[in-house]
């Protein structure tokens, strides 16, 4: 009963948007900056999995998944990566700028 419910709560925050969101966007994309797209794709494929083996079970996971409590997570782990890919990128662009300053001599 609990491998059952830990199964469902990791495919509730895996399964965060709807199929076609996903689909439309590239896990490869060079200045990608969301990284949620490789767990959203992740998503998606267990969707389309469970979706094949009992339709009422692929819907059960499309409510879940819409509900505010995902949504909220969802969005708090958007809104966090974004800042903190932005503090990284930062971070290197300061790096880089040290490098040819410094050890470089330019």
């Amino acid at each position: 009963m609990v491998q059952y419910r830990a199964l469902v709560i990791a495919l509730i925050l895996l399964l965060s948007t709807t199929v076609p969101e996903v689909h439309s966007k590239s896990i490869f994309e060079r200045d990608r900056r969301d990284w949620l797209v490789i767990p959203d794709a992740v998503a998606a494929y267990i969707y389309e999995a469970v979706n094949k083996m009992s339709p009422r079970a692929g819907q059960f996971l499309v409510d879940i998944s819409q509900t505010t409590v995902v949504s909220g997570t969802r969005n708090f782990l958007i809104r966090e990566t974004a800042r903190l890919t932005i503090l990284a990128e930062q971070l290197m662009e300061k790096i880089k700028n040290l490098w040819y300053t410094k050890v470089q001599g330019y």
